[in-house]
């Protein structure tokens, strides 16, 4: 079992090695500054994803209204979970539909999307950044490596490498959320 423990700590550590680029923190460094330019001039960050992604849109709203490191004002963020109103838009229109209705009704324009999908290809994601785009918001894709349906729409894509199972993906996905929000807290001057 040691070895099966060893092998997935390699297996993470291979993938954020290969994550680590020059050009990916550029990327991070970009989304944080659109992130904070958005926040300073008023606007909210609204986040959405499916299953563990979903969790992840949470933590990341979650960690802007509350706190990240140290105690500072709360930030306007929200993440599209609430399950009486997923559960509403899923029934009388459809699962595709579940994000991106929300954002016709509460998005606009100079807000900021966080849209993950660990492939890219979720269809109620790619219909939050689309819906995000029509209405004049900024969109930060959160996805993998490799060729989608979400990454066009998005005005900044930040891509983990591709891997058999999404569960490496996910984890570099929070250590962006974690990355963003620690960036966006030094450029807003809560450091």
């Amino acid at each position: 079992m040691k070895e099966v423990i060893y092998a997935g700590l390699n297996e993470a550590r291979t993938v954020l090695d290969e994550f680590m680029r020059p050009e990916t923190v550029s990327l991070i460094n970009e989304a944080a500054t659109l992130i904070s330019d958005a926040l300073q001039s008023g606007r909210k960050i609204i986040s959405c994803g499916n299953g563990g992604s979903l969790c992840d849109a949470a933590h990341f709203a979650e960690e802007l209204t509350g706190r990240f490191r140290k105690n500072r004002k709360p930030y306007p963020a929200l993440a599209i979970n609430d399950p009486a109103y997923i559960t509403c838009v899923g029934n009388d229109y459809s699962f595709e539909e579940i994000f991106s209705r929300y954002i016709e009704g509460a998005g606009e324009a100079g807000d900021v999307l966080l849209a993950i999908s660990t492939s890219g290809h979720s269809k109620n994601v790619v219909k939050a950044a689309q819906a995000a785009r029509t209405i004049g918001m900024k969109v930060v894709a959160l996805t993998s490596v490799g060729s989608n349906q979400l990454s066009p729409l998005a005005d900044i894509v930040l891509a983990s490498p591709k891997t058999e199972f999404s569960d490496r993906v996910q984890e570099i996905h929070i250590k962006v959320i974690h990355l963003l929000i620690q960036s966006i807290e030094i450029k807003l001057g809560h450091h």
